[in-house]
């Protein structure tokens, strides 16, 4: 098989500890590759960025490197990839760029499924212009947001659609190139949050339709940073608070202070990972990266039907996340148990499995389970099914 999960595991050395890591939705392990990558970038002759002498240039080979990395693993302008602490960050300078257009009778639309950090930071700047919130509504039973729920809600007035590729806690994958052309049937800017969705899909920016998209790294072997992408004419358009001498240029006026630029080498190294997890890909890193993608999808269907199936065989079980298309993740809560406590006991037995809302707050409020959430499993590329029967029995062993 071209996806050999034995090959893949011996590069994480944190596998070693003998931990169990079903906590992969909030952060992945790292391969011996991108640390490694780190250290050099680190320890290596470096400056500020510039051309001039060789430490300038090893500062400016790490990010320009980080941009064609970026560009191969989503499809896109590498001169439209902006650097930022997290998502989060990002979410938030966009949003006051943003909203300096808006002002009062316009609209935007955010979703109950999404993670907080693409629900407040527009809520928020909405807030403070005056502008109208509307809400998009996932069902319940299927955990499904279809197109219909976004669209009934756009009108001549709809300046902002933001929306996840993939539900952090449900799993959920909304039809998002379909959605893209509902918003800009009414000339609205759309955002995908794609920090769940990278880690198990094959992404194309320019096949989707969004003006934006973006994800984390350390959600893909990477170090802890975020990635915001756009159309660089784009970029060019929307007006941001800089420093006075710094540069007008995209989409480095985006980016604040000097770049980590030994951060940015782990992003490309986890890159270039992700590139050969299929050891007989070829051709280009794009092409590499969309083989080993899918192979790493045929590997995780079956685990996690698997992982599905004996979850639902234990008593008094609810599980949350029913959607037709959607990643390898579960979120399942047990009746009079406290799932915090099944966190802990499956620490004893070296399983990462927590319970939260995990940052989904509206979506947790509105299955009924409040700030405390439920228990929640998600598969990572090395994830073997002796693991899964591992959780399984730590979860049988609490009951």
């Amino acid at each position: 098989m071209a996806y050999d999960v034995n090959r893949i595991r011996k590069e994480f050395p944190s596998l070693d500890s003998g931990l169990a890591f079903f906590d992969g939705p909030g952060g992945s392990q790292v391969p011996k590759s991108v640390g490694e990558a780190i250290a050099k970038a680190i320890t290596q002759a470096t400056s500020n960025r510039n051309t001039i002498t060789m430490s300038e240039q090893n500062a400016e080979k790490c990010v320009q490197d980080y941009r064609s990395a970026v560009a191969d693993l989503l499809n896109c302008d590498p001169r439209g990839v902006i650097y930022g602490r997290s998502w989060t960050q990002l979410t938030y300078d966009m949003s006051r760029n943003l909203a300096k257009s808006w002002g009062p009778g316009d609209e935007i639309i955010v979703t109950r499924l999404d993670h907080d950090s693409n629900i407040r930071p527009w809520v928020q700047a909405a807030e403070a212009k005056g502008v109208t919130v509307k809400w998009a509504e996932f069902d319940v039973d299927t955990a499904e947001l279809p197109v219909e729920a976004i669209s009934s809600l756009l009108t001549n007035k709809t300046k902002f659609v933001a929306c996840t590729g993939a539900a952090n806690t449900l799993g959920t994958k909304p039809d998002i190139a379909a959605i893209a052309k509902a918003v800009h049937s009414v000339g609205a800017l759309f955002l995908v949050d794609a920090v769940h969705l990278t880690p198990h899909a094959v992404i194309d920016f320019k096949a989707i339709g969004a003006d934006f998209i973006g994800f984390s790294s350390y959600k893909i072997f990477g170090p802890h940073c975020g990635t915001l992408v756009a159309d660089p004419a784009l970029l060019e358009s929307i007006k941001n608070d800089k420093l006075a001498p710094s540069t007008m240029n995209v989409p480095e006026r985006f980016e604040f202070g000097t770049l980590p630029y030994e951060i940015m080498a782990g992003v490309t190294a986890s890159i270039d990972f992700i590139a050969g997890m299929d050891h007989e890909a070829t051709g280009t890193r794009r092409e590499r990266i969309v083989k080993s993608m899918h192979s790493l999808e045929q590997y995780e269907a079956p685990l996690f039907e698997y992982l599905e199936s004996e979850i639902k065989s234990l008593p008094g079980v609810k599980t949350y996340g029913h959607a037709k298309d959607r990643t390898p993740t579960l979120y399942f809560s047990f009746d009079g148990k406290d799932g915090t406590e099944i966190y802990k006991h499956l620490a004893t037995a070296k399983v990462n499995a927590p319970c939260h809302n995990f940052y989904a707050y509206e979506a947790s409020h509105k299955l009924g389970l409040g700030d405390k959430g439920a228990l929640r499993a998600g598969l990572a590329p090395y994830s073997i099914k002796e693991e899964v029967d591992r959780l399984i029995a730590g979860i049988r062993s609490y009951l």
